[in-house]
């Protein structure tokens, strides 16, 4: 395909043939170090300054086996993950040379492959610190913030903090429930952090790190990294761009200080989540040594709506996690301040208006942070796409861009809640509602990169692979290699797909691991996820460590010499079809994946008015002129 960039709403490569994209992010451990930084194994962080992310996504001498796999699958696109710890981690301005030359040659061999790349900068809940991934160590003592004290204060939910790992159970829900990780977003590290970063400058102007703002040395130090990897990579033509930031977080940016969100409201309609509940006041009071008493938001068995279910104390021992005695950054703003053991509210807008005028997250700092990270990339290579994200609950509630770099592609994620928060699929539920559910809610998804002009690129979606208690796991260390043993996960992607394949839809897939173990502790190496295609546990199996590969490599047109109209996958018969507008314009041929999966032996195409050939798994279409190109698959 060559350089792949965007027109319009599509993506188009060298020869102007329409290109889609379907990938997969490379890989779930790529948030922790190499080699013993899992979340499965104890740790109090300490040697962050140490670390190193040299073998994530996996040691070079496995690269052309992982890679030659993942082309022999069908893929055609990587998001390769790295974070900011992985290239800063030893301090301000410290690149690790030895990691930089790394990532440089996985993306050339990855070319190698056939493989477009884009690097994702990936962070989860801010920092590892912070029970995710993303910022460095350092980052905190810059901020004046203790990460030996976040547990303590109950100022993030952290699961080396919170996980008995003397223990012989897998999977302690009394003490780190599954997928909890993501509540850290409503916690006071959180809320400092994406606030300061964002929107540091407008909130807390006079909170200087470094010699300037605090939102300017955040933001300077994170495109530094993000400059050091785009000048090791520039010279390798498979490099699409660069994501923005993965699943960014808002902050308290757009809250009142001392509101709960325990309904949806119209000023707020995101629907309230399980967990405590945080307003920005408690999150300033915990961080600065006092106690709360925090609601706690449950699911009602009987309305199915969440409630108010319980009440958690937080910091009762009175930690601080501030590493100065004095005001934080906010009590000095004339925010908030502590009187008489309890915190009390100043400015009950501090962080809903901007002088006299309400903020707007998207317009007022994700745009202008878009912007920065796209000059910052494209003086290094003045070619290259921008992969943009908003914070996920917003893009879940319909939020859309502000203004957009030229250039930019749609990148936001999308999952069935269903499926990940409840790690169950139903094979015998109605396929057709199912499958009219998802192209509605990625429909929607699209229509956020349409309204931009952008093409729409999911860049994350996927499925548990521990689903219905590990089951699949069980069944296979039972000996069972029957397709059966994959039924639920390859019917829950096959749906997946159908609805992209209807809307024409760019994804990649979460994720590759190539660490990724059949174990409920260990899972992708992180916080017990376990959404890994791929398990070293499944190499003594027919696909070659693959899980539920009849699910995921499945034929698409990868470039269409013109417009594609419509393609479609069914996957009880085993038929595709596609059809395709001609560009007499366009020399270069169509190009139809036929993975192996589903045609060992490349299958019969069947067209009228164009030359065919085959070559290994890819089907070309010559057309004989212009007009409407009809292909049929079995």
């Amino acid at each position: 395909m060559g350089q792949v960039r965007s027109r319009g709403t599509r993506f188009i490569d060298e020869a102007g043939r329409q290109v889609l994209l379907r990938g997969v992010n490379l890989g779930g451990d790529c948030k922790v170090p190499y080699p013993d930084g899992g979340t499965d194994r104890p740790s109090d962080f300490s040697d962050h300054r140490e670390v190193s992310f040299v073998g994530r996504p996996f040691p070079l001498d496995e690269a052309n086996e992982h890679l030659g796999r993942l082309r022999g699958w069908g893929f055609n696109c990587l998001r390769l993950l790295t974070t900011w710890e992985a290239v800063e981690h030893a301090g301000p301005g410290r690149y690790d040379a030895a990691y930089l030359d790394y990532l440089a040659e996985v993306v050339r061999r990855a070319g190698e492959h056939e493989l477009q790349v884009f690097i994702d900068f990936h962070q989860d809940v801010w920092s590892r610190m912070s029970g995710g991934d993303g910022a460095p160590g350092w980052v905190f003592e810059a901020l004046g913030l203790d990460f030996t004290r976040f547990g303590a204060a109950g100022a993030a939910h952290v699961m080396q903090n919170l996980y008995d790992y003397s223990s012989p159970v897998r999977r302690q829900e009394d003490r780190y429930p599954m997928m909890t990780w993501s509540r850290n977003y409503q916690y006071p590290v959180n809320g400092i952090c994406w606030t300061a970063f964002f929107a540091g400058r407008t909130f807390t102007p006079d909170w200087n790190v470094g010699g300037r703002n605090v939102q300017d040395f955040l933001q300077d130090h994170y495109r530094g990294a993000m400059r050091a990897v785009a000048e090791r990579v520039a010279g390798l033509d498979n490099v699409m761009g660069f994501d923005s930031l993965n699943e960014p977080g808002s902050g308290w940016s757009g809250q009142r200080l001392s509101q709960r969100h325990t309904e949806a409201t119209p000023e707020n309609p995101r629907p309230p989540r399980p967990g405590p509940v945080w307003s920005p006041l408690d999150g300033l009071a915990v961080a600065a040594g006092l106690p709360a008493r925090l609601p706690v938001m449950g699911l009602d068995p009987q309305s199915r709506r969440m409630v108010v279910a319980d009440e958690l104390e937080v910091n009762a021992g009175a930690v601080r996690i501030w590493l100065d005695d004095g005001p934080d950054p906010f009590e000095r703003a004339g925010i908030w301040k502590p009187e008489g053991g309890e915190p009390l509210a100043l400015r009950e807008d501090a962080f809903v208006m901007a002088g006299a005028r309400k903020v707007d997250h998207e317009n007022d700092f994700m745009a202008p942070f878009m912007a920065d990270v796209t000059r910052t990339v494209r003086e290094v290579r003045g070619d290259w796409l921008l992969f943009a994200e908003l914070d996920p609950f917003a893009a879940a509630t319909g939020h859309g861009f502000g203004e957009l770099p030229p250039g930019s592609v749609n990148a936001n994620h999308w999952y069935d809640i269903r499926t990940l928060g409840l790690k169950t699929f139903d094979v015998n539920a109605d396929a057709e509602r199912t499958r009219a559910r998802y192209i509605r809610q990625l429909g929607q998804v699209r229509e956020v990169g349409e309204r931009a002009g952008a093409p729409t690129l999911i860049g994350e979606f996927g499925i548990p692979y521990d689903l219905n208690g590990g089951e699949a796991y069980e069944a296979w260390a039972r000996g069972e290699r029957w397709p059966k043993v994959w039924e639920a996960h390859e019917k829950a992607l096959s749906l997946m797909y159908d609805a992209m394949d209807a809307l024409l839809i760019s994804s990649t897939q979460w994720n590759y691991t190539a660490s990724n173990r059949n174990d409920l502790r260990v899972g992708d190496g992180w916080n017990q996820e376990d959404l890994s295609i791929f398990s070293r546990d499944q190499e003594a199996g027919p696909d070659d460590g693959g899980r539920a590969v009849r699910g995921f490599a499945r034929p698409y047109v990868r470039a269409a010499q013109g417009r594609i109209v419509s393609q479609a996958f069914d996957w009880e018969s085993g038929v595709f079809t596609a059809e395709i507008d001609v560009d007499p314009a366009v020399k270069a041929p169509s190009e139809i994946v036929a993975p192996a999966a589903w045609f060992p032996t490349g299958g019969t195409l069947a067209c009228d008015g164009a030359g065919v050939e085959r070559d290994g798994d890819i089907w070309r279409v010559s057309a004989l002129g212009a007009g409407r190109l009809r292909l049929h698959l079995a």
